[in-house]
């Protein structure tokens, strides 16, 4: 069977950036943890677990909406789920987004 030569496939970037969200939709709830605490003391550096299709460019939008503060970098990961037993039967937990934002020298966030 030949493949067809004019079918074209959209550019991967383009997959989902149709989805427009609100800021706090974007992210769904700050992560406190002993490394978060140590990063924000030290590096002014927070994390925040995200929607599964926010962008970095959102991320970055949100944060400063929301907490009035100025975002100098955002790094993103994903974040795989992990098998658990649940009585007799195996099951995983869901897959989730992390982003560390790190903020400018002069801005703070408090939730700590």
């Amino acid at each position: 069977m030949v493949k067809p030569t004019n079918i074209r496939k959209a550019p991967a970037a383009a997959v989902g950036a149709g989805l427009q969200l609100e800021p706090h939709q974007v992210l769904i709830r700050p992560l406190v943890t002993e490394k978060g605490v140590h990063r924000a003391s030290r590096n002014n550096q927070y994390a925040f677990e995200v929607h599964m299709q926010a962008h970095k460019k959102q991320i970055r939008e949100a944060v400063e909406k929301l907490f009035d503060v100025r975002v100098e970098g955002v790094r993103t990961q994903v974040r795989k789920g992990k098998s658990r037993r649940y009585r007799t039967t195996m099951g995983r937990t869901s897959d989730w987004k992390k982003a560390v934002v790190a903020l400018a020298p002069e801005s703070k966030i408090n939730f700590f």
